[in-house]
Parts: C-alpha cells; sequence; structure tokens
C-alpha cells in the first residue's frame, strides 16, 4: 500500500527566512514549486542528498489554508507525505481497515491524494499520494532522456548511477573487480 514516505512538510510564515536556513543548513537542491492561489499559499520542494526531500509551505495571500495551522506559531511540521502506487487501493484498504481519511481527489494525472486526520495517525497529519516522484526533483537529480542507469569511468574503477523508483539518484562506485563480477553476472541474465 504506501512506497515509501517522500517528504515532510513544514508550514512557515516567512518563507525567505526558511528558506535562507535551511539551504545554510543542508545545501539542498532547490526543486519543483508552485502556488496554489484557491488555497493561498506558496510550496518549495527541497532535496537534500539523493533521497531526503522536505517541502516548505507558506502563505501567499491573505488568506490561506495555513492560517490556522500557524496562527500561534511561526512554523512548525504540517505534514508527512507517504507515497503510493495506487491510490484507489490505498483508499480501499483504509476502508477494510476502518481508518478514516478526508479530502480524497484523484482527478488529476499526476497527484492523486488523500489525507488520514491526525486524531487517527497519532497527531500527525498524514497525506498519502500517488505521483511520479520524478517529476518534482531538479534536474540535476534526474538521469537524462529517462534512463535508468548510467556507467561513468573513474580513475579506480566506475561509478554506476541508477535512477531510484522514488525519484532520485543512488551512486555506486566500483572497483576493476567488482566491475568484472557484475559484467558477468549481468552476461549470465542473456
Amino acid at each position: 500500500m504506501i512506497s515509501r514516505i517522500d517528504h515532510v512538510a513544514i508550514a512557515v510564515r516567512d518563507y525567505p527566512k526558511a528558506l535562507d536556513f535551511f539551504t545554510k543548513l543542508m545545501d539542498p537542491a532547490t526543486g519543483a514549486a508552485d502556488t496554489e492561489g484557491e488555497l493561498g499559499f506558496f510550496w518549495q520542494v527541497l532535496t537534500v542528498g539523493d533521497l531526503s526531500r522536505l517541502e516548505l509551505l507558506a502563505p501567499s495571500a491573505e488568506k490561506s489554508f495555513l492560517d490556522s495551522f500557524l496562527a500561534e506559531k511561526q512554523g512548525g511540521v504540517h505534514h508527512i507525505t507517504l507515497q503510493t502506487a495506487d491510490i484507489e487501493a490505498c483508499r480501499r484498504r483504509l476502508d477494510d481497515l476502518g481508518i478514516g481519511y478526508f479530502g480524497y481527489n484523484a482527478e488529476k494525472q499526476d497527484w492523486k491524494e488523500l489525507f488520514i486526520h491526525p486524531r487517527e495517525a497519532f497527531g500527525v497529519l498524514l497525506q498519502i499520494a500517488e505521483f511520479p516522484a520524478e517529476k518534482y526533483l531538479p534536474k540535476e537529480k534526474r538521469l537524462a532522456g529517462h534512463r535508468r542507469w548510467r556507467i561513468e569511468s573513474t580513475e579506480k574503477g566506475g561509478r554506476l548511477t541508477l535512477a531510484h523508483p522514488g525519484g532520485g539518484l543512488v551512486e555506486v562506485d566500483l572497483d576493476r573487480q567488482e566491475i568484472e563480477a557484475m559484467s558477468a553476472e549481468l552476461r549470465s541474465l542473456l
């Protein structure tokens, strides 16, 4: 049902200050960003290392859905997003388990979601979503041309870079012996 934890969303009142802080702290790559006018907020994905992501949320209009959350604080963890390969199967499973949810939306091609209220999930708002993770990554965290791997020569052997199904890249440095062994194993598959 759940493939992985995709990101932790942090709602902030002062987006420039928060972006500056997290940039200094983690040196992230900035990924997708957008303003959701109807709900009055802006979001920005920050990618750290190869697979870790934060999402900053900030009000973008006078009336934002974040207003009540930020009423008595400057910011805080707003929700955790869990990725699923099939939102409809997830919804059926939640129904079977008697776990309440709200905000089910499967209208968009690239983002289908539902939420589990904090009272159901021990104080944490959970967002469960079906989406292509690579779409939300910065270009430097994706392989060009929808490739799934890249091989580069290094001084000691080579570097194998793989596209992770959850988005991001995984790099493995191999010495010459490991390359020979891997080559033999791959040839045995043919």
